[in-house]
């Protein structure tokens, strides 16, 4: 082979190892996220990792944090899920220009997005790209006076051509999604024999794309055997495809509901980060021992802590051995940076695999 390409057997397994994961009938076991997490923590804690960022303008010059400025959109990339900003309050962002990511977008939409050209308002924080190199980023980005970004409902008007229309929804059960291949397959309820306008038939299963899936301001995880509802599109090649997927009811489908996730209280706690992953965004943290958890956490976390011990016994490893409440990503508030030994207020809540931290807060 030419130099740099991949040598054939490895791009077989690349191919075969996705296919597996998506294939309707494979034969390894669901497993959720913080089970594996949980079984994978080795007894002396994982060393923290550098955070992963890509290239922000470099912070140079006098810029309030708390101060709201206008823009227009230069370039978003909705596949990718970011994009640039020109400033246009001159001279107050080194270069003009601010680099955005979707998660700073304030939206209702299943997958929040900016079109080129648009006005927007926002706000800059101070992050580190992958050489610790300090630059400013978007924040908090809203329309101009602070509305939320509300443009998928729009677009897809535009763009879609809707079975029964845009706002009939249908119910059905999604057989698997697959975060890394970034789709599933809907198995339609029995009863729903539908035709398109042109009175073509409606096949009892449909494919669901990631952008279809409505996670709120989440990446929606590995799902499977889950009753959903959606609306359908037909595409130019007369593919019949799930639209706007959500729970019953219209729930967006967060790891919260998904866990039918309960907050305990309004008590802060304090503790200490042990692990957190930025990659796969999700750590640990070892309460302190002072004060007492309220009973049904301490129940759910040791009950945690056993599923974690079982788990990594039948794989052959040692699991740690210290009750840790678990947390994502999102459980952190906005701008707090972590690493193992960060100290921490939080919050508590349970759900069906345990106990956790949220509303996490650097001390």
């Amino acid at each position: 082979s030419s130099e740099g390409e991949e040598p054939s057997s490895q791009f077989r397994r690349r191919v075969f190892r996705r296919l597996r994961e998506a294939m309707e009938g494979s034969s390894e076991p669901f497993e959720p996220a913080r089970e594996v997490a949980e079984a994978a923590l080795p007894a002396e804690g994982t060393p923290d990792a550098p955070s992963a960022q890509l290239e922000a303008t470099p912070a140079s010059g006098q810029v309030d944090p708390s101060a709201r400025l206008t823009g227009t959109v230069a370039f978003y990339s909705k596949l990718k899920g970011y994009g640039f900003i020109d400033v246009s309050e001159k001279g107050k962002i080194p270069d003009d220009r601010l680099f955005v990511q979707w998660q700073s977008i304030q939206s209702s939409d299943r997958w929040p997005f900016l079109v080129k050209d648009m006005e927007v308002e926002f706000s800059v924080k101070k992050e580190k790209d992958r050489t610790g190199k300090e630059g400013w980023r978007a924040k908090a980005v809203t329309v101009p006076g602070g509305g939320p970004v509300q443009l998928q409902e729009k677009l897809d008007a535009e763009q879609k051509s809707f079975i029964g229309g845009q706002s009939i929804r249908y119910t059905g059960k999604l057989k698997f999604y697959s975060p890394r291949c970034g789709y599933g397959y809907i198995t339609l309820d029995p009863g729903q024999e539908l035709k398109d306008a042109q009175g073509n038939p409606v096949p009892s299963e449909v494919r669901v794309e990631r952008t279809e899936v409505n996670s709120g301001t989440e990446q929606p995880q590995r799902m499977q055997d889950l009753a959903v509802e959606f609306g359908l599109w037909r595409t130019e090649r007369g593919e019949a495809k799930a639209y706007n997927m959500t729970l019953p009811g219209g729930s967006a489908l967060t790891q919260a509901a998904l866990e039918n996730r309960q907050t305990v209280g309004s008590q802060t706690y304090r503790g200490e980060v042990k692990m957190w992953s930025w990659k796969q965004a999700f750590g640990f943290i070892k309460p302190e021992a002072s004060v007492p958890l309220p009973p049904n956490v301490q129940a759910k976390l040791t009950q945690q802590n056993e599923a974690a011990q079982s788990k990594a016994a039948t794989r052959g490893r040692e699991a740690s051995k210290e009750e840790l409440l678990y947390f994502r990503k999102s459980d952190v508030k906005p701008d707090v940076s972590l690493r193992a030994g960060t100290q921490v207020m939080f919050q508590l809540y349970v759900d069906d695999r345990g106990a956790g931290a949220n509303c996490i807060e650097a001390i």
